[in-house]
């Protein structure tokens, strides 16, 4: 089946990692420090691609696993504790999460924010994140900064509680507050996912509650409550620590044993039980919220995370509604009774679900009724269909692609280690992953679908507008359950161990010498009808990336059209004159190759992803796509819909709002940079297949595109497969110019109100300078970097980590070939938007008046400088860097020019430009929430206020 693929050779690497994973034990350990046992050595034959590792155990229990990968100067270091929402109590959700914010408060020997800015310094970029069955933290960093991240790391895990205090807890626990009403209380159908989860699983079952808490539970916990959550699941023995990059091994193990060695074993841990999840009945639940397209969600539970049964369930969701050539595509969304439907088989460690969810089109009535039925039959229409070959091929050529792409980062490669080790007690998983799916037949199929789907109990969540409960599927009949509060955060006795570490550990270790760049080398070339293009070689992965750009763009529609761009390049998503858009779709899944055609403010483009053995295929599917667009009747009708109700969609999100209201104020709306590339109803609405024929004559020209890559093929072997673009003819358009821009009435603040808003949007903006690589542009971001270019910034620390009025605050410069912006800008809880909004005006006035100090000079100068070392990883950052220079006609060295910069530019220099640039009098100041509550408090600031209605 996949005799000629480069596949086949992927799934012989992986067999033999498999096999020579079994010799680990010959490997030698006589070198290795006291205490570090080598568990098995997974090594490639030469020219194999897969994930090798070292894997090692410390005697207190730390699993390390640890993937040398020097093709960058970078490192990135992930410690994965076996612990999420799932290990909560009754009424004591959230604590894991809470729980990661508190990692990066400081420790007994890292001081309050300083993990945040020894990273920032260092170049490097930080993160956490929880699910419901691990958390994890991890850095990215130049490869010299690895020992000060294992400093770092190794504190919080054996010294967090004695700097664990009561005032860091209220201001991180009002963060979490924060982040839940940003992510999910102030977002459309942000509460479904929580809502549905009550009602899928037993009243008590672990995934039962929300990872982020309920709020009540989070108003219960107390500081102690946290303690005692670190003391039971962050013991070394319930973690993982996996480091990929450019490091010495022996050195890298003499690091981790003297920093994590000497911390104690926790409590035992052991695995929890894995239950199938069974429902008695079909459960009807519904919820009015603040959206336009009613939605239709449906679940049936199946299996739990590498179940025999996992792979078959994820083929048949695919089957049934993953994409164009799928059922529900066929039936809902074709016909134009929904505006998307999807269903997938999401697995955790315990638990999988198939998830079916549809957005009514209200043109069509909107009832959900009607589109449980359609579900349903198309459910029914499986079964009569069948498994063809082509399902089983597609899926699992995907399923491989997928594996293929994951590896093109160290992050990834560390991630997929990391999380299989974690809950498979195996790193080694791509072979078994592989040939799981590899080996579903199509009586699996049919097996999995009889036994898990058919006829069975389901879950049904209708989401309706408010007020409009009649488009709902059925009247509710399930009300959860709820059970006692829990006395306790955990369970069992917890240990209390009063370390004291053999070495000085206040002490921060020093930074290894600086890494070398390794900058990509870039080569150019033009076609034969005059279209550049620029590639570089990277042959990590058996990939191309290819990108045609094409100026022009939302810049070339005039206003009155707005949203012509974007709707025709959806137009060559669709079908061409030879096939339909499901048979295109089928052809590139059958290679595991994407094609895609976007449209953005200044140009339009085509991206291409593919395996390269299959590059000459999918250059045919995209030029049959670009050269022989079909523009057939049907295909408009239904898209134009969907970009309509997308546009009626997205003005329930506040952040839409204020990009909309703040591009208007800045740019006008007889400008195009003044209305948004999606159009608005008014535009969208009016726009006929004659505009997007115009617009493709005018735009889809050859001279008007180049071309970025970046492939595994050299440049001699590449350029011969771009022949079919060569004949590509057509003259450049000219952007038509800019109107003159509308005076800006500094200091008003303009107001839309969100009624039941939980967070207030503000944006305070002015414009600014467009975008230059090494003049008053670049300088302007080195410039803003204290006041809000980083985590640890002035504005941040201050609004986030200070106040807790907020989940993140920032400050940036963007700027285009034509203009650019200043914009300030948080999502805030509605009862401190006053004192934030004037938190805001005192940090950037002081920052105007008295600019950055020497300190924060250092900081910006060695964050800036060292942090290059991340700029080219993977694909997509090497094509950006590409397009940079293409875009803008820069010099290949333009970085060597701006490192100069960064080391020389003075600190009067910046901060003259901050007095320039930041005169809050000239900005305007946009304010998004519920006009209700906040516009008294608003009112006695002494701004002017208007009122807009978008």
């Amino acid at each position: 089946m996949y005799e000629g693929n480069v596949l086949k050779k992927w799934i012989l690497a992986v067999a033999i990692s498999a096999a020579l994973a079994g010799c680990a034990s010959e490997t030698t350990t006589a070198n290795l420090p006291a205490g570090v046992k080598l568990i098995e050595n997974v090594q490639l034959a030469d020219s194999q691609v897969g994930i090798p590792y070292k894997k090692y155990q410390l005697a207190n229990g730390l699993t390390v696993i640890l993937h040398q990968d020097d093709s960058d100067p970078l490192v990135h270091v992930d410690v994965t504790y076996h612990v999420g929402s799932a290990r909560e109590l009754a009424g004591r959700s959230g604590f894991a999460h809470l729980f990661e914010h508190m990692m990066f408060q400081g420790s007994q020997h890292v001081a309050d924010e300083q993990h945040f800015e020894v990273v920032t310094e260092a170049g490097g970029t930080l993160n956490g994140t929880t699910n419901t069955d691990r958390t994890n933290y991890f850095e990215t960093v130049p490869s010299n900064q690895l020992e000060k991240m294992l400093w770092l790391e190794s504190d919080r895990m054996g010294f967090l509680l004695p700097a664990l205090t009561s005032e860091k807890f209220e201001v991180q626990r009002e963060t979490v507050k924060n982040e839940r009403a940003q992510r999910i209380d102030n977002q459309p159908y942000g509460r479904m996912s929580e809502r549905f989860s009550q009602a899928m699983y037993p009243v008590g079952h672990p995934y039962s509650w929300p990872v982020i808490g309920w709020t009540d539970d989070l108003n219960r916990a107390t500081v102690d409550d946290v303690k005692h959550f670190f003391q039971r699941w962050y013991g070394p023995n319930n973690a993982t620590l996996t480091i990929g990059g450019d490091f010495d091994e022996m050195q890298t193990l003499a690091w981790v044993n003297k920093y994590f060695g000497e911390i104690p074993r926790g409590p035992e841990v052991s695995l929890e039980q894995k239950a199938l999840v069974n429902l008695d009945k079909t459960r009807y639940i519904s919820m009015e919220d603040q959206v336009h397209l009613p939605l239709i969600r449906i679940g049936f539970p199946t299996v739990y995370a590498r179940h025999p049964d996992e792979a078959a369930l994820d083929l048949l969701a695919n089957i049934l509604g993953g994409g164009k050539t799928s059922l529900l595509y066929k039936n809902l969304v074709k016909d134009g009774y929904a505006v998307q439907a999807n269903v997938s088989h999401p697995c955790q460690e315990l638990a999988c679900q198939m998830s079916i969810y549809a957005l009514a089109n209200p043109e069509k009535g909107g009832k959900l009724a009607d589109l449980e039925q359609r579900i349903l039959d198309s459910i029914k229409e499986f079964e009569q269909r069948g498994v063809t070959d082509d399902d089983l091929q597609k899926v699992k050529v995907q399923f491989e692609a997928d594996t293929i792409y994951s590896l093109q980062s160290v992050s990834g490669k560390v991630s997929a280690l990391a999380m299989n080790q974690t809950l498979s007690g195996n790193p080694n998983m791509i072979a078994s992953d592989l040939s799981r799916y590899a080996n579903v037949t199509k009586d699996d199929v049919m097996r999995v679908f009889k036994q898990y789907i058919k006829d069975k109990p389901m879950v049904v969540m209708s989401v309706v507008p408010q007020g409009m409960t009649s488009l709902i599927a059925h009247a509710d009949n399930f009300t959860p359950a709820t059970l006692p509060i829990a006395q306790t955060a955990v369970e069992g006795d917890l240990p209390k161990p009063e370390l004291v570490s053999s070495f000085d550990r206040t002490k921060m270790p020093a930074s290894g010498a600086a890494p070398v760049l390794k900058v990509p080398t870039i080569w150019t070339k033009t076609l034969a009808n005059g279209i550049e293009v620029m590639g570089t070689q990277s042959t990590e992965t058996p990939t191309v990336e290819l990108i045609v750009y094409l100026n022009g763009g939302h810049r070339l529609v005039p206003v009155e059209k707005a949203g012509l761009a974007t709707l025709t390049a959806e137009m060559l998503n669709e079908s061409s004159q030879k096939r339909s858009s499901e048979a295109l779709s089928q052809a590139l899944e059958m290679l595991g190759s994407s094609v895609d055609f976007s449209a953005s403010e200044y140009q339009s483009a085509i991206k291409i992803s593919t395996l390269t053995a299959h590059l000459d295929e999918t250059l045919a599917i995209m030029e049959e796509k670009l050269f022989q667009p079909a523009f057939n009747e049907a295909d408009f009708t239904r898209v134009k819909q969907q970009q309509l109700q997308q546009i009626q969609h997205m003005q329930s999100d506040p952040s839409y709002l204020a990009d909309t209201a703040l591009s208007s104020l800045l740019y006008g709306k007889d400008n195009a940079l003044g209305v948004n590339d999606i159009g608005t109803l008014d535009s969208v609405a009016a726009l006929t297949l004659a505009d997007v024929k115009a617009f493709y004559a005018q735009q889809y020209q050859g001279g008007n595109a180049k071309i970025v890559t970046v492939a595994n093929l050299p440049e001699s072997v590449l350029l011969p497969k771009l022949a079919g673009l060569s004949q590509w003819q057509g003259a450049a358009v000219v952007v038509p110019p800019l109107k003159p821009f509308p005076a800006l009435k500094g200091g008003t603040i303009y107001l839309i109100d969100k009624p039941g808003a939980a967070q207030s949007v503000i944006n305070i903006a002015k414009r600014a300078l467009p975008y230059d690589a090494t003049g008053d542009y670049f300088k302007s971001y080195l410039m803003n970097y204290p006041l809000g270019g980083a985590f640890n910034s002035r504005i941040n620390l201050n609004l986030r980590e200070n106040k807790g009025y907020t989940y993140g605050a920032r400050t940036s410069f963007a700027g285009g070939a034509e203009v650019g912006d200043f914009v300030a800008s948080s999502n805030v809880r509605s009862d401190v938007t006053t004192k934030a909004l004037t938190e805001f005006v005192k940090e950037i006035s002081a920052y105007q008046q008295k600019g950055m100090t020497d300190t924060e000079l250092a900081f910006m100068r060695n964050s800036v400088s060292q942090g290059q070392a991340l700029d080219y990883e993977t694909p997509y950052q090497k094509a950006g860097f590409m397009r940079m220079i293409q875009r803008y006609q820069l010099s290949q060295d333009f970085t060597t020019q701006q490192d100069k910069i960064i080391n020389t530019v003075t600190k009067d220099e910046l901060n003259a430009l901050a007095a320039s640039e930041l005169d809050i009098n000239k900005m305007v100041i946009l304010v998004v929430g519920d006009k209700a509550k906040i516009e008294a408090d608003l009112a006695a600031l002494g701004y002017p206020i208007e009122t807009l209605v978008l």
